[in-house]
């Protein structure tokens, strides 16, 4: 058996289709907005959310960043759960990028309700404390283990933000995750939120690129912002190839991982070494040994069998599926899991 990774979805490689799709895409300067295929994506992804825009960046984080950039002030501040990837997994580049401060809200598995964001809000006639202009979720959560938002308590949230005037901003890296599990259409999202990024990177399988879109009063700025954080981009039309053959392809393949992930949860439930398994929704699952000094060995155990998960640290161990994790690597994963005795 080939290596098995779990550590992320992250981790996967282009399907032949996808390459040759990479191999034979017309391409442009995309500095100038003349790559085609680059132009093909962003309309792709505007159309199928019902947003304004949309832009390609490089990476999520970038197309995170800009977002925040575009809806802020340096000074100000945002409000997201302790969990959120734009405080904990971006390297600092709220601050650093937009010189604004987070406002972090204790949620549930990362996702925050509507009442804590107006309790978070800062009285815009207290100088003293920073003005409070955005809030930014996550859907799913990294760090909450693929938990999906409720889109009703989402609405709620927006007409927190409408009321005190705040922009609504959604680092979608795992969103098609979540618009599969709940069959969802993605123009709900376009309706509610100013600025959403997506990433073509994880679930969807490609090498690269993350697409911010907006409405067009925000989005007039992206382009400025993207070259000032260093993401301009010539010939990126390859790998926006990737990204429509994605669209185009895999969409349904996210309904297995989803699957598979909960089939792997329900199993860990019965194991005996296992203390904790949080709620599985999507296909990330967060799971705590019965004992923390078995972790070690544990990880070594699935080593031997060329199998890689994630450690976290503080107990908490994570598996991620993916499209390069096949029916017969979940079937060997799950026989090896049964084999350990710790």
């Amino acid at each position: 058996m080939k290596e098995i990774d779990l550590r992320s979805d992250t981790v996967t490689r282009p399907t032949k289709e996808m390459l040759q799709a990479i191999m034979t895409a017309p391409v442009g300067d995309d500095v100038y907005k003349e790559d085609p295929t680059v132009n093909k994506l962003e309309q792709k992804l505007a159309d199928m959310f019902g947003m304004d825009e949309a832009l390609f960046f490089p990476t999520g984080s970038m197309a995170n960043q800009a977002g925040i950039k575009l809806h802020t002030q340096p000074g100000e501040q945002l409000i997201c759960d302790k969990w959120a990837h734009v405080y904990n997994y971006e390297g600092g580049g709220v601050s650093f990028n937009s010189g604004v401060s987070c406002k972090l809200v204790d949620g549930d598995r990362g996702m925050i309700t509507a009442k804590q964001v107006e309790e978070s809000i800062n009285p815009p006639d207290f100088y003293h404390s920073p003005l409070t202009s955005l809030v930014c979720l996550e859907n799913t959560t990294n760090k909450g283990g693929g938990a999906c938002y409720d889109l009703e308590e989402v609405k709620k949230i927006r007409k927190v933000c409408d009321r005190h005037g705040l922009g609504l901003h959604l680092d979608g890296a795992r969103l098609f995750n979540a618009i599969v599990k709940n069959d969802e259409d993605p123009k709900t999202y376009g309706k509610i939120f100013d600025t959403i990024s997506v990433c073509l990177s994880k679930g969807l399988g490609t090498p690269m690129g993350s697409v911010l879109l907006g409405k067009r009063d925000l989005m007039k700025n992206a382009i400025r912002v993207r070259k000032v954080l260093g993401g301009g981009m010539r010939q990126v039309g390859f790998m926006a190839a990737a990204g429509i053959y994605a669209l185009d392809n895999h969409l349904g393949q996210l309904k297995k991982d989803n699957e598979r992930a909960s089939e792997i949860a329900r199993q860990l439930d019965d194991l005996s070494y296992i203390g904790k398994v949080e709620p599985v929704e999507t296909n990330i699952i967060i799971f705590y040994l019965k004992d923390p000094e078995d972790e070690s060995k544990f990880i070594d155990e699935l080593s031997k069998e060329n199998i890689r998960i994630s450690n976290m640290g503080q107990g908490k161990l994570r598996i991620v599926t993916h499209l390069d994790y096949s029916e017969e690597m979940h079937l060997h994963f799950q026989k090896v899991l049964r084999g350990i005795a710790l």
